[in-house]
């Protein structure tokens, strides 16, 4: 008899299913009788939300949704955090728990890890929270999740099936992956006003975020067309090479950045919130969009949030792009804007740049040439700060971190961990302070259990420095930034891990060179005071 648990395993293969990760407990060991005949490889992080930032890390990597199995109540409130960053950022992941059985529900009669609605916990850090009461519905279910991965604004969702119903008999069930949707496509009507208001612009600007990730070629397209200067969003890196003459950066936190936006008659935003940590970073409310708005969204709701636009199209970023070139008329773009404006504006950013933001932007720029093609994963920390600003990567999905959005601490190691599952012969460097390396310090296990020779590349001021900075800038006593902070070589070292502690660029430089061909991940010990004073 072929329980309704492993029915659920063989769906996840089918729908293309790799990788799982959790931590098995007494409520979840019936989800597990089907893993070892199916081919999946199970990753045993040491805390759920570490399972919740690995996955969101394999994720952002692969294209393909993180999978999770998380055990009833204490699983699913630590992994809460995880699926709020992933919410925030848009990222697919599908998270299935047990909880207890049935008749059990929402009774409060004190049955292990029983909440009072584990669903109703989960429900406002999901696409969507769904009880299976039955496996019939297994398929169904399972559909509607990998429908929304598929086609349209992706994020967590949440499966929770009772213990009663994991053993329950699914011998009767049809298993086979449903037919998936596609994306919507533009309206053809607001794709000619959008192209005729385009073409009419003297000073286009186009803003593009993580939901143009597959869009690269027709975005390139589209502002070759135009002569728009670009910029892009934390999540939307690499979508444009350093080397295109119209690409910005990301600068739409300095003041050159926020003149161009003034000055833009027409905006394009594609695939972006137009939110606060991607457009505020300093957070004085100074970023402004005075000019007609047209906006790209998968999310019909994202485009009435932020910025009130002109032309709201509810598309695919890569169908309503291509759309939107052959649409567009014969236009003159104004001479001396396009790429000329573009690296003025990137030329004025750096000049805003202080001396511990060119140092570190050499630190990240000598990590790049040292491990070619290198995934950088950032936790919030100065190193990653900065890189959001200066740092343009040579591809795709090589920077992401979790200062925007949610904004959690902790997420760099378990995230590197998943990046580094998703693409196993890709250098994958972490970028941690020392206040949130402690948040999962523990995931350094995990990557020495199952192999994965991750950088982790620690920047330690020994608290929470930037939240010190601003105490001090807002005259609040620094109270509860100063930290006791470990021996992390030592601590490192007991795991089973490779280590260095670096000075200055050369001797960085060679800790890197020693890292390829490896099976074990390398921390890399960086003292603030001590980098800062070798690169004065």
């Amino acid at each position: 008899m072929a329980t309704c648990g492993e029915a659920l395993v063989g769906l996840l293969a089918q729908y293309g299913v790799e990788c799982i990760f959790g931590i098995p407990g007494v409520h979840t060991v019936e989800l597990y009788r089907g893993v070892a005949a199916s081919g999946l490889r199970h990753i045993t992080p040491r805390h759920e939300q570490g399972a919740g930032f690995a996955a969101d890390g394999y994720a952002r990597v692969s294209g393909k949704p993180g999978v999770c199995f998380i055990i009833t109540g204490p699983g699913m409130t630590n992994i809460v955090t995880a699926m709020a960053q992933a919410l925030a950022d848009s990222i697919p992941m599908l998270v299935i728990s047990s909880v207890n059985a049935r008749h059990q529900l929402g009774r409060g009669s004190g049955h292990l890890h029983e909440l009072p609605s584990q669903q109703k916990l989960v429900a406002g850090v999901s696409v969507f929270s769904h009880t299976l009461m039955s496996p019939d519905a297994l398929p169904e279910v399972l559909a509607r999740a990998f429908a929304v991965f598929a086609s349209a604004r992706p994020g967590p969702v949440h499966i929770e099936i009772p213990l009663d119903v994991i053993v329950a008999p699914a011998d009767h069930l049809q298993l086979a992956m449903a037919a998936l949707p596609l994306r919507p496509a533009a309206a053809p009507a607001q794709v000619q006003q959008a192209a005729q208001l385009l073409a009419s612009a003297q000073r286009p600007l186009i803003l593009v975020g993580g939901g143009a990730l597959d869009a690269a070629q027709p975005l390139w397209a589209l502002a070759q067309a135009l002569q728009a200067p670009v910029q892009l969003t934390i999540n939307a890196k690499g979508l444009l090479l350093p080397t295109e003459p119209l690409l910005c950066g990301s600068i739409q936190s300095t003041q050159a950045g926020r003149l161009l936006a003034r000055q833009a008659d027409v905006v394009l935003a594609v695939g972006t919130e137009l939110g606060e940590t991607d457009y505020d970073a300093v957070f004085d409310g100074g970023f402004a969009l005075p000019g007609r708005l047209v906006r790209i969204d998968i999310d019909p709701a994202q485009l009435a949030r932020n910025y009130r636009c002109e032309i709201g199209i509810v598309a695919d970023a890569a169908q309503a792009l291509g759309a939107l070139v052959d649409a567009l008329p014969t236009c003159v773009p104004t001479p001396g804007w396009g790429a000329a404006r573009a690296q003025a504006a990137w030329t004025d950013a750096q000049a805003e740049f202080d001396a511990p933001t060119r140092s570190l932007t050499a630190l990240i720029t000598l990590v790049d040439q040292a491990l070619p093609g290198a995934i950088f994963v950032g936790d919030s920390t100065q190193t990653v700060y900065v890189g959001n600003l200066s740092f343009n990567p040579l591809g795709l999905r090589r920077w992401f971190n979790a200062s925007t959005g949610y904004g959690t601490l902790g997420y760099g190691l378990p995230a590197a961990n998943g990046a580094q599952l998703a693409a196993p012969g890709t250098p994958v460097v972490a970028l941690v302070g020392d206040g949130g390396l402690l948040f999962t310090l523990s995931e350094l296990a995990t990557a020495v259990e199952a192999q994965l020779p991750v950088v982790v590349l620690l920047w330690n001021n020994q608290g929470y420095g930037e939240i010190k900075k601003f105490m001090l800038r807002t005259g609040v006593a620094p109270i509860g930034v100063d930290l006791a902070t470990p021996d992390f070589v030592a601590i490192a070292q007991g795991f089973g891990c490779h280590t260095d502690t670096v000075a200055n660029p050369a001797q960085l430089r060679a800790a890197l060179a020693r890292t390829p061909g490896r099976d074990r991940p390398t921390l890399v010990h960086i003292d603030e005071a001590t980098w800062f004073q070798a690169t004065a």
